[in-house]
């Protein structure tokens, strides 16, 4: 099967559809319109289905029952299509949204209502998860139930019209319509299918001959586990190999939006895919079923998976008052030991959630592709929540791999995005490295932008990264766009210099000035641990009414506090203060890994070293870790000529100038 799109015929489908939309206008607010559409396209879609296979059905039946009356037939495709080892899903009823539509206008909310009641359980979950019930009232409040149910009653939504790759496109545009309609700031960015299928393809998922797991713990409407699944078949040359696929390999998912889990549910049971499982919740708190917001449903050590993706959110807030930081700090010394992110950007931990779950190495191990904005890559500093998951992670020898991927690839966002591999089970040639790809320029325009996508991914551009990913590991293998690093060239030391600064005759200096600080005992001690040298105090006072000087000094060694307060014993009110006292500086330096602290002090500061020291976490000497792709691709690009800009200049300038004569020959 193809993964390929066609993208016109979607994009008139989306635009057709997005057009019952805009007649909401006025009559539902904007962040409404998607209750209303999204809910209508899955129960068609559903519908288209279930027609489908009673038509098979009461062919199949006949064709062994030739003397069935149409009575009895009809009896006995409905006894079936009840049974779930039949049919996947059913409606106990005769309804359909063309029937109902044709049915007597005034009982078209009743017979509606009566058809989507009619349902079995598990498409009423997803009629319940849209909340549509609800918005069926809105709808007949606002005389739109019947425009609604003309516009779909017939539209072609059938899986033998549009493949689930097909429909997965038209609900992501949908939803970023919406997404945009709405103001909302897109926190979610759906994958395009190529991008879907390049991670799938670096991932190396085997066609399996035992039981093999395939996990997303932010799965949207379930894109990146069809593509995965679909891959799967696509590359089984044999009835065998696809028997294995469909017996061995087990989907599992987990979405926070009841909408998208409502849509993913939907595919799930049209493709009656028995061997996947996508639930409701937020995969990164622990699941209390005491809690009205359900938890992650699949917890280690339970849960291991030999394969796992994901896009999740770029920039998720998961603290504050409207984020779960209580919830989530539950795991902060388990599942998030290595560190958590700053509260406003959450991506880190999925990434942390994904790499608790993976299989240990004896069973096999586990490989994960995630797709990330340049936030992870450098955010945070020394000591920081960010660094310390970068640092668990590379000094764990879990990074494989960095694609640095063109921008405008996203429907929602222009950004250029990253996808990182990591694995626990690296092959020799791997271990202690990380490969960084530079794909930015592997792309083509888009013959029409879709959003924000004016980019994409062919599969001579994918076989270019997988081939890269493949054969770049080997010694001699030569590629501008490749690199191989060891794991410590991210890595970095902090430390906190103290040095002398000197004056214009470039000797250590000497300063008198206003002490800007609260003059209290306890800042005077602050003064002399810093300086740690004599510190001489002029202090004008009012003691008694009159006004007096008081000076003195606090040495190295001296009780500070008991200085202070012998000096100004008499003193009612502190009128200004100055102080004499070495100048000298307190600075943060970054050093790369593996250079000689003090001879890079020395060399870069030229200036007295008074003391330094690295960043401690737990009383321990602790590395920063970043990596700056950009960095190591970076091409340097000389300035254009002084002559050959001005030489652009006069043409454009003559240019002008015959445009000019030209506009004033036609005044």
């Amino acid at each position: 099967m193809a993964l390929s799109l066609n993208k016109p015929k979607l994009d008139n489908l989306a635009t057709d559809i997005w057009k019952s939309a805009e007649r909401l206008r006025g009559k539902f607010k904007s962040y409404e319109y998607q209750s209303v559409i999204l809910p209508i396209i899955v129960i068609r879609r559903l519908e288209c289905v279930l027609i489908d296979w009673r038509a098979k059905k009461s062919a199949e039946v006949l064709k062994n029952r030739p003397k069935l009356t149409e009575k009895e037939l009809a009896k006995l495709v409905k006894e079936l299509e009840l049974n779930p080892k039949q049919c996947p899903f059913s409606n106990t009823t005769d309804w359909t949204l063309r029937s109902v539509y044709e049915e007597d206008h005034a009982l078209l909310e009743e017979n509606f209502r009566a058809y989507i009641n009619g349902f079995s359980k598990n498409v009423d979950d997803i009629i319940e998860h849209f909340n549509y019930r609800a918005t069926i009232g809105l709808m007949v409040k606002n005389n739109r139930l019947a425009p609604i149910l003309n516009q779909y009653k017939e539209l072609a939504l059938g899986p033998d019209q549009l493949s689930g790759l097909e429909m997965g496109y038209i609900y992501e545009e949908l939803l970023r319509r919406f997404s945009e309609q709405s103001g909302e700031e897109a926190g979610e960015h759906f994958t395009p299918r190529e991008v879907v299928r390049l991670m799938v393809e670096l991932l190396d998922i085997p066609i399996p001959d035992k039981h093999f797991s395939i996990y997303d713990p932010a799965s949207g409407t379930g894109g990146m586990l069809s593509v995965a699944k679909e891959h799967l078949l696509e590359r089984a040359d044999t009835s065998e190999e696809k028997a294995r696929v469909e017996k061995y390999v087990t989907v599992h998912g987990q979405e926070l939006s009841p909408t998208n889990y409502a849509v993913c549910q939907a595919d799930l049971l049209i493709k009656n895919d028995r061997q996947a499982t996508v639930h409701l919740g937020n995969s990164l708190i622990p699941h209390d079923p005491h809690s009205k917001e359900p938890g992650d449903q699949w917890p280690e050590p339970k849960w291991r998976f030999n394969r796992m993706l994901s896009n999740p959110p770029f920039g998720v807030t998961w603290g504050g008052k409207d984020g779960y930081e209580k919830e989530a700090r539950k795991l902060e010394k388990t599942r998030y030991r290595a560190g958590m992110p700053r509260v406003n950007d959450g991506a880190l931990l999925f990434l942390e959630t994904m790499l608790a779950k993976m299989a240990p190495p004896e069973e096999g191990g586990s490989r994960i592709a995630i797709i990330f904005n340049g936030s992870p890559l450098s955010n945070g500093d020394c000591g920081s929540g960010e660094s310390e998951i970068r640092r668990w992670i590379l000094e764990n020898d879990w990074l494989d791999a960095i694609v640095m991927l063109p921008d405008q690839l996203f429907y929602n966002t222009g950004i250029f995005t990253y996808v990182w591999l990591l694995r626990n089970d690296k092959p020799t040639s791997h271990k202690a490295c990380v490969m960084l790809i530079d794909a930015r320029q592997q792309f083509e325009k888009e013959p029409k932008s879709f959003g924000n996508k004016r980019h994409r991914i062919t599969d001579a551009h994918r076989a270019w990264i997988e081939e890269r990913y493949a054969k770049g590991w080997a010694k001699g293998y030569a590629d501008e766009q490749v690199k191989i690093f060891p794991r410590e060239d991210f890595a970095y030391h902090k430390v906190s210099v103290v040095f002398w600064q000197t004056d214009e005759y470039d000797q250590p200096a000497i300063v008198t000035e206003s002490y800007e600080k609260t003059f209290t005992a306890a800042n005077v001690k602050k003064e002399q641990d810093f300086h740690e040298s004599d510190l001489t105090f002029r202090v004008r006072a009012k003691a008694k009414g009159k006004e007096k000087t008081v000076e003195f000094t606090v040495k190295a060694k001296d009780n500070a506090a008991k200085k202070f307060k012998e000096a100004l014993a008499d003193a009612d009110e502190t009128l200004s203060v100055q102080w004499t006292h070495r100048h000298y500086v307190q600075d943060d330096e970054y050093i790369p890994h593996g250079e000689d602290i003090a001879a890079f002090l020395k060399r870069e500061i030229a200036k007295p070293i008074i003391r330094w020291e690295e960043t401690q976490k737990d009383g321990k000497t602790i590395l920063g870790y970043e990596i700056l792709p950009n960095k190591y691709f970076y091409r340097y690009q000389p300035p254009t000529p002084a002559k050959d800009l001005l030489e652009e200049f006069w043409k454009l300038e003559k240019a002008a100038e015959s445009m000019l004569k030209g506009l004033a020959g036609h005044s």
